[in-house]
């Protein structure tokens, strides 16, 4: 590995820390309780939906509304749309925990850059940004 790229591994791993670290923060000083999952984001249920239906699991189509905001609650995406689990149409954060939601469920993800929209972003989430993403399963 070159040195350029070493800095860059570097610079991004840091990143990830101080998103970890603010995410961690904010997610300590909610009323509501939040769960820290496996890939670094926190998850707060808010509705747990019709629990005798069965949870996403990997190529079944589900209808997600999901809006996405910045940490000062900003509104940068708001989509309704059918995704196909496990084909990434959905960000990381959101393929990683939709299995833990049922029918009608709503939930609200802490989810730091690397698990939301990553370095590059999209149209309406600049690159590295650290997000609120609430999901509700229809």
């Amino acid at each position: 590995m070159d040195s350029t790229a070493l800095a860059l591994l570097q610079l991004n791993q840091q990143l990830a820390e101080a998103a970890d670290r603010e995410l961690t923060s904010l997610a300590q000083a909610q009323d509501s309780t939040f769960t820290l999952y496996e890939a670094g984001t926190w998850m707060h249920i808010v509705s747990k939906g019709d629990e005798t239906t069965s949870t996403p699991q990997a190529n079944e189509e589900w209808a997600v509304h999901m809006r996405v905001y910045d940490l000062a609650m900003n509104l940068l995406v708001d989509s309704e749309a059918t995704y196909r689990i496990g084909k990434k149409e959905l960000p990381q954060a959101v393929e990683d925990n939709i299995g833990e939601l049922h029918h009608g469920a709503q939930a609200r993800l802490l989810a730091p850059w690397y698990t939301a929209f990553g370095l590059r972003g999209t149209e309406h989430v600049p690159p590295y940004e650290n997000v609120i993403i609430d999901i509700e399963l229809r």
